[in-house]
């Protein structure tokens, strides 16, 4: 199934449906009854993080670009300091990595869908100067809930990635989350929720290694913390994360954002004992898209690798909120 998306956003196919006719009617009531109680707590405004993180590590290089774009997840909706955005905590991350000050701009919009993001990227390569060296995107949990047709949702994001990839940044997808993992979430919606979900993001996999991109398989949010510990790991509304976690899912996102930039070194070797494996690109997005935390990146086509990197711990310095600095759209670059 997630190889005929892919394939039909790729040669301009129509919706291809991701549940049967007969399970609509039952989708919809439950999501209704659903919206009711998700919405029982109120998300805040998330914070505007753009700024100049690692300002101790200034030196004779520039600082590293990160560009975030993406829905609610990827502002950082649910949290209410700058620093516990998954923004802020990837270019903390990053910049203690690489030794190295990070400025990010993050253009993501709750409540987008993949749609959306030919704006976004849009404003990221408006200035040619201060194109991001790497850029992560985090969309899909919209594209579902609204059901957007599959096919155009991944035609939307390929597109996004080729763009950015023509302009010289980096990109590393978090794919769509599993939303079986929302608590007020009820059977059957629930079984279906989690169904819908890891189709689109192993085509939203396909599409984006097959443009130059990397994955990171959202899932539940980057592990079994997030299912074990909902009350820990999700916001006030009960449906955006919390400040642990966005940290959770930051962990996991850091090491795949820090190896495409080439911080650390390549092995060639697959590490068995993680369950690394080289497999055809289909097979590999549809085995990410069953395990959170997954990378998936793109070998000889039409080949992938599937890794399993080791999280990383977020410096100490991510409760910090950016330093700082001067640029003529900063006020523009959250929306």
């Amino acid at each position: 199934m997630a190889r005929r998306i892919a394939a039909g956003a790729a040669y301009g196919g129509g919706s291809i449906g991701l549940i049967g006719a007969a399970a609509v009617g039952v989708f919809l009531a439950e999501v209704q009854l659903a919206k009711r109680q998700v919405g029982g707590g109120t998300a805040p405004v998330p914070p505007s993080a753009d700024g100049r993180y690692g300002v101790a590590f200034a030196g004779p290089n520039d600082p590293l670009r990160l560009g975030m774009l993406g829905d609610s997840t990827a502002a950082g909706q649910g949290v209410r300091r700058a620093g516990q955005t998954p923004g802020a905590l990837l270019a903390s991350g990053l910049a203690a990595v690489a030794e190295r000050p990070v400025d990010l701009r993050n253009v993501a919009l709750p409540g987008a869908r993949s749609d959306d993001l030919e704006r976004q990227v849009s404003l990221l390569l408006a200035d040619p100067a201060r194109t991001p060296d790497v850029c992560v995107i985090m969309i899909g949990a919209n594209d579902v809930t609204h059901r957007m047709p599959a096919t155009q949702s991944v035609r939307c994001l390929t597109t996004a990635v080729r763009r950015l990839r023509t302009a010289g940044a980096e990109v590393v997808v978090g794919t769509c989350p599993d939303l079986g993992t929302i608590e007020p979430v009820y059977q059957p919606l629930r079984w279906l929720a989690r169904r819908v979900s890891r189709q689109l993001a192993a085509a939203q996999t396909i599409g984006a290694v097959e443009q130059g991109g990397r994955t990171v398989s959202l899932g539940d949010l980057l592990g079994p913390e997030f299912a074990a510990n909902p009350r820990e790991l999700f916001g006030p509304d009960n449906y955006h994360p919390s400040a642990e976690g966005y940290a959770t899912a930051a962990m996991a996102v850091l090491p795949t954002l820090c190896a495409v930039l080439g911080l650390w070194p390549e092995s060639d070797r697959l590490d068995g004992s993680r369950r690394e494996d080289i497999l055809p690109v289909a097979k590999a997005a549809s085995q990410a898209a069953r395990e959170a935390g997954t990378e998936v990146t793109g070998a000889r086509a039409p080949w992938a690798l599937l890794k399993h990197r080791r999280r990383r711990r977020l410096p100490a310095s991510t409760e910090t909120e950016p330093a700082p600095h001067a640029h003529p759209d900063a006020a523009h670059g959250h929306m």
